[in-house]
Protein backbone atom coordinates (compact mmCIF):
# COMPACT_ATOMS: atom_id res chain seq x y z
CA UNK A 1 0.00 0.00 0.00
CA UNK A 2 1.32 3.51 -1.21
CA UNK A 3 1.09 5.42 2.51
CA UNK A 4 1.50 8.63 0.47
CA UNK A 5 -1.17 8.25 -1.59
CA UNK A 6 -3.40 7.20 0.80
CA UNK A 7 -3.23 10.14 2.81
CA UNK A 8 -3.11 12.55 -0.16
CA UNK A 9 -6.51 11.12 -0.79
CA UNK A 10 -7.97 10.51 2.25
CA UNK A 11 -6.59 13.79 4.02
CA UNK A 12 -9.65 15.01 5.89
CA UNK A 13 -9.86 11.77 7.93
CA UNK A 14 -6.73 12.02 9.44
CA UNK A 15 -7.52 15.19 10.93
CA UNK A 16 -10.16 13.28 12.40
CA UNK A 17 -7.87 11.22 13.71
CA UNK A 18 -5.77 13.44 14.89
CA UNK A 19 -8.98 14.90 16.73
CA UNK A 20 -9.66 11.68 18.16
CA UNK A 21 -6.09 10.18 19.13
CA UNK A 22 -5.77 13.48 21.26
CA UNK A 23 -9.04 13.50 22.80
CA UNK A 24 -7.79 10.01 24.32
CA UNK A 25 -4.41 11.50 25.09
CA UNK A 26 -1.41 10.02 22.52
CA UNK A 27 0.96 11.73 20.86
CA UNK A 28 2.38 9.34 18.37
CA UNK A 29 -0.43 9.86 15.60
CA UNK A 30 0.20 13.63 16.06
CA UNK A 31 4.28 12.89 15.17
CA UNK A 32 3.57 11.11 12.40
CA UNK A 33 0.71 13.50 10.94
CA UNK A 34 2.92 15.97 11.52
CA UNK A 35 5.95 14.05 9.39
CA UNK A 36 3.50 13.58 6.76
CA UNK A 37 2.51 17.30 7.44
CA UNK A 38 6.56 18.28 6.76
CA UNK A 39 6.17 16.58 3.15
CA UNK A 40 3.10 18.50 1.96
CA UNK A 41 0.53 15.73 3.02
CA UNK A 42 -1.08 17.66 4.92
CA UNK A 43 -1.97 21.33 6.17
CA UNK A 44 0.01 21.84 9.52
CA UNK A 45 -2.13 24.68 10.62
CA UNK A 46 -5.35 22.15 10.46
CA UNK A 47 -3.44 19.52 12.27
CA UNK A 48 -2.27 21.83 15.05
CA UNK A 49 -5.97 22.68 15.33
CA UNK A 50 -7.53 19.11 15.23
CA UNK A 51 -4.57 17.99 17.79
CA UNK A 52 -5.55 21.70 20.09
CA UNK A 53 -9.28 20.74 20.22
CA UNK A 54 -8.84 17.31 20.98
CA UNK A 55 -6.72 16.98 23.78
CA UNK A 56 -8.31 20.41 24.94
CA UNK A 57 -11.89 18.54 24.68
CA UNK A 58 -10.93 15.37 26.43
CA UNK A 59 -9.35 16.51 29.29
CA UNK A 60 -12.42 18.98 29.99
CA UNK A 61 -14.09 15.20 29.63
CA UNK A 62 -12.03 14.04 32.33
CA UNK A 63 -12.37 17.46 34.59
CA UNK A 64 -15.74 17.00 34.45
CA UNK A 65 -16.45 13.14 35.37
CA UNK A 66 -13.89 13.92 38.29
CA UNK A 67 -16.18 16.75 39.47
CA UNK A 68 -19.30 14.54 39.01
CA UNK A 69 -18.59 10.71 39.37
CA UNK A 70 -14.93 10.86 40.94
CA UNK A 71 -15.45 9.59 44.01
CA UNK A 72 -17.87 6.92 43.15
CA UNK A 73 -15.55 6.02 40.00
CA UNK A 74 -12.68 5.61 42.99
CA UNK A 75 -14.69 3.25 45.01
CA UNK A 76 -14.98 1.35 42.52
CA UNK A 77 -11.97 1.56 40.74
CA UNK A 78 -9.82 1.72 43.75
CA UNK A 79 -6.54 0.94 41.71
CA UNK A 80 -7.06 4.37 40.11
CA UNK A 81 -6.20 5.92 43.79
CA UNK A 82 -2.25 6.20 43.21
CA UNK A 83 -2.44 7.80 40.29
CA UNK A 84 -4.74 10.64 40.92
CA UNK A 85 -3.01 11.07 44.63
CA UNK A 86 0.19 11.47 42.73
CA UNK A 87 -1.21 13.97 40.29
CA UNK A 88 -3.20 15.82 43.56
CA UNK A 89 0.48 16.11 45.09
CA UNK A 90 1.54 17.38 42.14
CA UNK A 91 -0.90 20.00 42.04
CA UNK A 92 -0.93 20.93 45.55
CA UNK A 93 3.17 21.70 45.42
CA UNK A 94 3.05 22.87 41.74
CA UNK A 95 -0.64 24.93 41.20
CA UNK A 96 -0.52 26.36 38.16
CA UNK A 97 2.79 25.33 36.75
CA UNK A 98 1.34 21.48 36.84
CA UNK A 99 -2.10 22.15 34.94
CA UNK A 100 0.35 23.54 31.75
CA UNK A 101 2.65 20.75 31.88
CA UNK A 102 1.16 17.75 32.82
CA UNK A 103 0.29 16.22 29.49
CA UNK A 104 4.30 16.07 29.56
CA UNK A 105 4.92 13.89 32.37
CA UNK A 106 4.15 10.36 31.49
CA UNK A 107 2.94 8.17 34.67
CA UNK A 108 0.57 10.74 35.95
CA UNK A 109 -0.58 12.33 32.93
CA UNK A 110 -3.49 10.07 32.26
CA UNK A 111 -5.30 10.93 35.89
CA UNK A 112 -4.67 14.45 36.24
CA UNK A 113 -7.69 15.55 34.37
CA UNK A 114 -10.07 13.58 36.76
CA UNK A 115 -7.83 14.45 39.72
CA UNK A 116 -8.00 18.17 39.21
CA UNK A 117 -12.33 17.33 39.01
CA UNK A 118 -12.10 16.50 42.27
CA UNK A 119 -9.80 19.16 43.36
CA UNK A 120 -10.63 22.52 44.93
CA UNK A 121 -9.64 24.01 41.22
CA UNK A 122 -12.70 25.97 39.64
CA UNK A 123 -14.00 25.13 36.34
CA UNK A 124 -13.43 28.24 34.64
CA UNK A 125 -10.02 28.16 35.95
CA UNK A 126 -8.98 25.17 34.67
CA UNK A 127 -10.99 25.62 31.46
CA UNK A 128 -8.76 28.61 30.60
CA UNK A 129 -5.36 27.44 31.51
CA UNK A 130 -6.37 23.62 30.28
CA UNK A 131 -7.20 25.86 26.83
CA UNK A 132 -4.00 27.38 27.21
CA UNK A 133 -1.66 24.14 27.91
CA UNK A 134 -3.45 22.18 25.16
CA UNK A 135 -2.36 24.68 22.74
CA UNK A 136 1.32 24.27 24.31
CA UNK A 137 1.17 20.23 23.86
CA UNK A 138 -0.07 20.50 20.33
CA UNK A 139 2.08 22.91 18.82
CA UNK A 140 5.11 21.10 20.59
CA UNK A 141 4.37 17.18 19.44
CA UNK A 142 3.48 19.36 15.80
CA UNK A 143 6.32 21.47 15.46
CA UNK A 144 8.97 18.00 16.40
CA UNK A 145 6.90 15.56 14.17
CA UNK A 146 7.27 18.42 11.65
CA UNK A 147 11.36 19.47 12.18
CA UNK A 148 12.01 15.42 12.15
CA UNK A 149 10.19 15.44 8.80
CA UNK A 150 12.18 17.88 7.21
CA UNK A 151 14.95 16.92 8.87
CA UNK A 152 14.43 13.62 6.58
CA UNK A 153 13.40 15.67 3.43
CA UNK A 154 16.80 16.92 3.59
CA UNK A 155 18.91 14.03 4.37
CA UNK A 156 16.62 11.47 1.79
CA UNK A 157 15.52 14.29 -1.07
CA UNK A 158 12.89 13.11 -2.90
CA UNK A 159 12.76 9.84 -1.90
CA UNK A 160 10.92 10.84 1.16
CA UNK A 161 8.03 11.50 -1.09
CA UNK A 162 8.17 7.91 -3.38
CA UNK A 163 9.74 5.87 -0.74
CA UNK A 164 6.22 5.52 1.52
CA UNK A 165 8.02 3.22 4.08
CA UNK A 166 9.87 5.71 5.38
CA UNK A 167 6.49 7.62 6.77
CA UNK A 168 5.57 3.64 8.21
CA UNK A 169 9.39 3.51 9.36
CA UNK A 170 8.80 6.73 11.61
CA UNK A 171 5.15 5.98 12.93
CA UNK A 172 6.62 2.79 14.04
CA UNK A 173 9.76 4.13 15.36
CA UNK A 174 8.14 6.53 17.23
CA UNK A 175 5.12 3.91 18.79
CA UNK A 176 7.81 2.18 20.29
CA UNK A 177 9.97 5.02 21.45
CA UNK A 178 6.57 6.38 23.14
CA UNK A 179 5.97 2.83 24.67
CA UNK A 180 9.15 2.75 25.83
CA UNK A 181 8.91 5.78 27.72
CA UNK A 182 5.71 4.30 29.25
CA UNK A 183 6.91 1.32 30.43
CA UNK A 184 10.17 3.12 32.54
CA UNK A 185 7.68 5.62 33.82
CA UNK A 186 5.99 2.68 35.32
CA UNK A 187 8.89 1.40 36.70
CA UNK A 188 9.73 4.58 38.04
CA UNK A 189 6.42 5.51 39.68
CA UNK A 190 6.26 8.36 41.23
CA UNK A 191 6.39 8.31 45.04
CA UNK A 192 3.41 10.03 46.53
CA UNK A 193 4.49 11.23 50.21
CA UNK A 194 3.43 9.69 53.66
CA UNK A 195 -0.17 12.22 54.63
CA UNK A 196 -1.15 12.84 51.00
CA UNK A 197 -4.79 12.79 50.75
CA UNK A 198 -7.13 12.92 47.96
CA UNK A 199 -9.11 16.05 48.16
CA UNK A 200 -12.92 15.83 47.93
CA UNK A 201 -14.68 17.96 45.27
CA UNK A 202 -16.27 21.38 46.49
CA UNK A 203 -20.14 21.51 46.14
Amino acid sequence: MDITQLIAEHGAYFYLIAFIWTFLEGETFVLFAAFAAAQGLLNPALLLAATWLGSFSGDQTYFWIGRHFGLRLLNRFPKWRYGVESALYWLERYNTGFILSFRFIYGVRNFSSFAMGLSAVHWKRFFTLNCLAAGLWAGSFVALGYFVGHAFRAVLGHLVRSFSLVMLIVFIVFAVAVWLVHRLQRRRQLRVPPGAKTISPPP
